[in-house]
């Protein structure tokens, strides 16, 4: 079975070589052009039945990431059974195991990276009511726009701010009392909240 091993082979070199690209798009910053099927297919649209959920559930592990990656483990392990003599049909199923547990196994870790993002992001409405501090003068009436830093969802953060009060001098204490947007928090002089 000649042509079982040329189809390893060139799994091999199309799976690996786009891999090697992607690591190296990944390392220059271009890594979100990875686009997932099960996003495109409507995995995060509202309503879906629960037939659609279930079809999205398994769309979501197709990303060229999964797929790039059981190319090139499916080529591999074959072309490793043939070099250790295995015959075609058991090396045909370690070559689709290898394939398979590579699609598992980097499925999961891009979960895990896009759950450790989803959850590095701030979220301003835990920071009503916190105290924050001036960083640069809050104008008075929300004429313009001042800076405050705060501790929030464990970090020290600098958030652009308004108040609807008198103007707010650099180095007050203030209190956060509404987001205003998604990255301007509303801020009161002296702690006290509407």
């Amino acid at each position: 079975m000649g042509w079982l091993a040329d189809a390893y082979l060139v799994c091999a070199v199309v799976g690996g070589t786009i891999l090697v690209l992607q690591t190296l798009l990944m390392a220059l910053g271009f890594g979100h052009a990875d686009h997932d099927f099960g996003h495109d297919f409507g995995h995060d649209g509202a309503g879906a039945t629960g037939h659609e959920s279930n079809d999205s559930f398994f769309l979501k592990w197709l990303s060229l990431k999964t797929i790039v990656a059981c190319l090139t483990f499916f080529g591999l392990a074959g072309l490793a059974c043939g070099q250790a003599g295995m015959s075609p049909i058991p090396g045909l199923l370690v070559a689709v195991l290898a394939g398979t547990a590579a699609i598992v196994v980097v499925g999961l870790l891009m979960a895990s990276l896009s759950k450790l993002q989803s959850e590095g992001t701030l979220d301003l409405q835990k920071a009503l009511g916190l105290p924050a501090t001036v960083y640069l003068r809050v104008p008075m009436g929300r004429t313009g726009r001042g800076k405050v830093t705060l501790e929030t969802q464990g970090r020290l953060v600098e958030v652009e701010a308004v108040t609807a009060g008198p103007e707010i001098p650099t180095g007050a204490m203030v209190r956060v009392v509404a987001v205003v947007s998604g990255d301007v928090l509303e801020v009161t002089l002296g702690g006290a909240s509407r």
